[in-house]
């Protein structure tokens, strides 16, 4: 079984590829942020903070997936397929962004809960690192972090892929 996403490794695939291009960090930030067009794009401090960090906000961490060409479970031990084209990579047009989908999460959550006839409780349980409340929340949509992210990935034995969407930036 899969242990959950490495922000370390993920780091250092970054490093590697900066070196290897003889990039600044800036240069990194400004080629993961090159279709930015109305949001904030991705600070230098947040890429090199993944050095240290135990967490790291979903959508952003996309990105810099998208400029390594990886995929989520390519970081994550033991995953099956980890470089599977069934992570989309899209040609994304300038002003969009690939996001994780959290209403498709919760919505593939809730169908295996009622499926097996679990509470949100158990599923929190078996998934770890959740609350009910924080599962149930997915349904309004908005933000995840990794690793986290990737549990409920894990769990449902989908691909990252399939719960992310494109959308403007």
């Amino acid at each position: 079984m899969a242990t959950g996403f490495d922000l370390s490794a993920l780091y250092n695939a970054l490093d590697e590829e900066r070196r290897a291009r003889r990039l600044s960090w800036k240069a990194v930030a400004d080629e993961i942020n090159r279709l930015c067009t109305r949001l904030r794009p991705i600070a230098v401090a947040t890429i090199t903070g993944l050095k240290h960090k135990t967490g790291g906000e979903g959508d952003g961490i996309l990105q810099m997936l998208l400029w390594l060409r990886r995929t989520p479970e390519s970081f994550v031990a033991g995953a099956v397929d980890p470089q599977s084209d069934l992570f989309c990579r899209p040609h994304l047009a300038k002003g969009q962004i690939l996001r994780w989908d959290t209403r498709a999460l919760h919505a593939a959550l809730d169908f295996r809960r009622r499926s097996e006839a679990l509470t949100w409780a158990d599923v929190a349980r078996q998934i770890g690192g959740f609350t009910p409340g924080m599962l149930t929340n997915l349904a309004r949509g908005g933000r995840i972090g990794f690793p986290r992210v990737m549990r409920l990935v894990r769990w449902l034995g989908e691909p990252a892929a399939t719960f992310t969407r494109v959308a403007e930036w």
